[in-house]
This record gives C-alpha cells, structure tokens and sequence, in this order.
C-alpha cells in the first residue's frame, strides 16, 4: 500500500496562503532553489497526487492553463481533484476529478499510484480528512521565514503529539524542512 504524504510550505505561524489564496508570501523567499532542489527528488518517489479545489483553482490561475495546458506542473502523474463542484479541466493532462469521502475513493487513488507514494498537494482540510480516514502517513512542511496575520491554516486537524514523531530536520536556503511520521489513531 502506497503511503500518503503531505509536502507543503507554510509560514512561520503556520499559514499555507494568505486570506485571498494567494502564495506570493512564498516566492518572495529567498533561497527557494535550494529548497526546489529537494522537492524534484521527493516528487520521483510520487505516483498519483490528490488536491482540493481551491488548490486546482489557484494552479489554473497561477500557471494561466486555459490559455496555457502545457504548463500543467505534473505531466507524467494521475491527479486527483476532490470537489463537488464542476471545474473546468486542463487538455491532455490525466487529472481526475472525483466527488465523495477519502475512504471510498482510496482503492482508486492507491491503485493509482503504481506502488509508489501518494502526494497531498493541498489545502489542510483535504489532508485532514486523510486523517480522519487513517491515511495519513507522513507530514513534511518547510517553514518559509515569512507570517502572515490570517490566511489558510497548515491543518485544521488536532493531531496529537502522540501521533507525530520527528524524523528529519535541515535547512534549505532560507527554510526549515520537518519530516513528521504520522501514527494511525488508537480506536
């Protein structure tokens, strides 16, 4: 069975965007290569990636694909988008939208990924319900050196520290990288 993985940047008070969904908190960081250096290694290991809608909408806007598919960031990965609503797609990329809970999607998803990992691109909610369905495996966040006042939180779960444990700890340019494993909750 894959493991499910959430890989993300957030501020240092534990933001993944701003209140309009927007990441430019993360671009203005100095030292971003060092850290997009370690993400191309992380991404080999992925076979299939599940976002939310608000994380498709702002890859659509963001890399302008309507006008622009081949910009589409994840070309060789099956792409899962859970939302209930319809939203438009992007030409020749394998992207899957998907409606219902985490638990009955999860035979497609994992078969999707071809034995190799599951990548929760985003947001926090999407992640939490990972969670609650005992999915989560593991949880790698890279602390940009950047607050901001209100904005979309990392995780709008309750994790306890019984269930995290940390396995790696480094800098990279300008952010902290922390690898957590996840421990399955005890019913």
């Amino acid at each position: 069975m894959p493991r499910v993985i959430f890989h993300t940047a957030t501020t240092l008070n534990g933001f993944l965007a701003d209140e309009d969904d927007s990441l430019d908190w993360l671009f203005a960081v100095d030292g971003a290569a060092e850290a997009e250096a370690a993400f191309s290694a992380f991404l080999a290991g992925i076979g299939a990636l599940v976002m939310g809608s608000t994380t498709y909408e702002w890859l659509l806007d963001h890399e302008d694909l309507a006008v622009h598919p081949e910009r589409w960031p994840y070309p060789e990965l099956p792409a899962f988008v859970l939302s209930s609503r319809e939203l438009p797609r992007v030409p020749d990329a394998d992207i899957r939208f998907r409606r219902g809970d985490v638990p009955t999607l999860w035979a497609e998803i994992a078969e999707s990924a071809g034995g190799r990992d599951v990548w929760l691109v985003g947001g926090g909610d999407l992640v939490g319900q990972f969670d609650d369905a005992g999915l989560l495996d593991e949880v790698r966040v890279s602390i940009a050196p950047a607050t901001l006042p209100s904005g979309r939180p990392l995780l709008p779960r309750r994790i306890g520290p019984d269930r995290l444990r940390l396995t790696s700890a480094r800098q990279a340019g300008q952010f902290a990288e922390l690898t957590y494993s996840v421990a399955r909750e005890v019913s």
